[in-house]
């Protein structure tokens, strides 16, 4: 696989979403806006029951966003855009009406723990630590602190982005509340994660979705507070600080 994508397969009530790009799963602007697009499609789709979100390949959720367009912002208004697309996919899955399960099979950095918790139910491989890398380059999780916060609690939040050199293995996401489940093989993942999404078929599609909206309840903001944080991101990766620091990256 080389070519970045976003597909979409839906059988027997299960939509299974599957993102891509040949640098670790890493999301550009055009991928993020089109997984944001896919989930608020599959959330509307009466045929859909429950979502499996996962990334292609084996070793990699997500490393977050794109390195190469994270360099090229020099602009206020473009890092406000830059930062907004994985506010927009947090924001699709915290509005999608159908549960979504999290499979993920690995490493996942900064923007992928975002996605990984703003999941329903996050099944992971104990090769699946965590990181959130953003200070280590002069800016922070702001956009994604809200989710990784509701799953993690303040506590736990502020130990994995203050401490941004560090992964935290799976297992220690998994007693913090990120993760619900954690498997040994990629095997046992696939397993448990296609039979948990087809014993949820089985439930009231309407049940799910007022539980959905009582989970959620509280982020009623999110649109707004999301996009606020985007500002602040943009602003501070203009920063001479933060050009400095991306350089000794390239």
């Amino acid at each position: 696989m080389t070519e970045p994508y976003v597909k979409q397969e839906t059988k027997n009530g299960i939509a299974t979403i599957e993102f891509f790009h040949p640098a670790h799963n890493s999301l550009p602007g055009d991928l993020l806006a089109k997984l944001a697009k896919t989930i608020i499609e599959a959330g509307n789709n009466d045929e859909v029951k429950v979502i499996i979100l996962k990334s292609g390949g084996d070793r990699t959720f997500c490393a977050g966003a794109s390195f190469n367009e994270l360099i090229s912002i020099n602009d206020a208004e473009t890092g406000k855009l830059f930062f907004s697309g994985f506010a927009n996919v947090i924001n699709a899955m915290r509005k999608c009406p159908k549960f979504i399960i999290g499979r993920i099979q690995g490493k996942t950095v900064g923007g992928g723990v975002g996605v990984a918790a703003a999941t329903d139910y996050c099944m992971a491989t104990k090769f699946a630590a965590i990181k959130l890398s953003e200070l280590n380059v002069g800016i922070g999780p702001f956009v994604v602190g809200p989710a990784v916060e509701r799953k993690l609690g303040t506590s736990g939040f502020s130990q994995i982005a203050i401490d941004a050199n560090s992964f935290y293995e799976a297992e220690w996401a998994r007693q913090k509340g990120l993760y619900n489940q954690v498997f040994d093989t990629l095997e046992a993942l696939d397993e448990a994660v296609q039979k948990f999404a087809e014993n949820l078929c089985n439930y009231n599609p309407e049940a799910m979705k007022e539980m959905k909206k009582v989970f959620w309840s509280g982020t009623e903001d999110w649109d707004e507070l999301l996009a606020e944080r985007a500002v602040i991101s943009g602003r501070l990766v203009l920063s001479d600080f933060t050009k400095e620091t991306l350089k000794r990256f390239e």
